[in-house]
């Protein structure tokens, strides 16, 4: 075999610019900076792994907003405000009064009544005693019957006299108490509507009590329930107080989407239709409350993030 012969080179060409002698060499060809560059491509990758396994396994949403417990307060009876114990935003405990509404018209009625109940059950106690004695006078046949029944009927129909002058008297008493309007649980004074001095009638809205009982209503679009269930953890972050992570769990799930519970649902059967991506009710319990759960409200908004993994 004949030996092969060595490729022939070019000659280098003059005018391309030559290395000084002496001069570093770049920074893409040093081994440090490859080296380095690999190590955060790699970092990247782990990282991006990382955050879509996280990401992957929870499902969010900012429409969600703190719901809670309102109670109204009213008036039962009509009168005038003689005081008011209360002011806005004020915490009041139970059984605490609200209001205080002129009682002396009602407590004339209920003292009335009650006199009235006390001389309906005298005569009751005497036609009794009067039908005692004509059982006793029939017995020995100085009376005829007729004059017996005379006596049972009276004491019937006194003591049914009595019974209803003693409800009478109760109604009275029971409309003498709404007059002292107080606290039915504990929570916060709100809307307060009412001032001293002022007339009221009955079923007017004067306040209302706003509990420590909340919980949250997430509307969260249809695709993002898949995975979720009852039960599920929840990270609650109020954006009051962006702060602390409140921690709660799924409590619910409403059967049917909001708009088709709204005033005017919409009419899918019509010539133009446009798919839209609905929104549906989630119920989530907190399991614990911040420090001063009175900072809460109802209407807050707040961002629920379900751990569905």
């Amino acid at each position: 075999m004949k030996p092969t012969a060595p490729p022939i080179q070019s000659p280098p060409d003059p005018s391309a610019p030559q290395p000084a002698p002496g001069a570093p060499r770049p920074l893409y060809r040093r081994r440090a900076f490859r080296v380095a560059a690999l190590v955060a491509v790699v970092g990247l990758l782990i990282g991006g792994g990382a955050y879509w396994w996280h990401a992957s396994g929870r499902v969010s949403t900012d429409d969600a907003f703190i719901e809670g417990r309102i109670v109204r307060i009213a008036a039962q009876v009509a009168g005038r405000v003689e005081k008011l114990a209360v002011t806005d935003n004020q915490w009041v405990k139970a059984r605490d009064l609200l209001v205080q509404l002129d009682d002396r018209e009602y407590r004339a009625q209920a003292e009335q009544a009650e006199a009235e109940a006390r001389a309906a059950e005298v005569a009751a106690e005497n036609a009794a005693a009067d039908a005692r004695r004509a059982e006793q006078l029939f017995a020995r046949q100085l009376i005829a019957r007729q004059a017996l029944d005379a006596a049972l009927a009276a004491t019937r129909m006194r003591a049914a006299e009595a019974e209803a002058a003693r409800k009478r008297a109760a109604e009275a008493a029971l409309k003498l108490s709404y007059t002292r309007i107080t606290v039915p649980e504990a929570g916060r004074v709100t809307r307060r509507t009412v001032e001293e001095g002022a007339y009221v009638q009955v079923g007017q809205t004067l306040m209302s009590i706003v509990p420590n009982d909340f919980w949250v209503i997430a509307n969260f679009k249809e695709t993002q329930l898949t995975r979720l269930r009852a039960g599920q953890p929840v990270e609650i972050k109020v954006d009051a107080y962006p702060g602390p992570v409140l921690r709660g769990h799924v409590d619910s799930v409403q059967a049917g989407t909001g708009s088709r519970f709204s005033l005017l649902p919409p009419e899918n059967a019509t010539g133009n239709y446009v798919k839209v991506v609905q929104r549906v009710p989630v119920k989530i319990v907190f399991d614990e409350l911040p420090r001063e759960p009175e900072r809460l409200g109802p209407g807050m908004s707040v961002v629920p993030t379900v751990i569905v993994r």
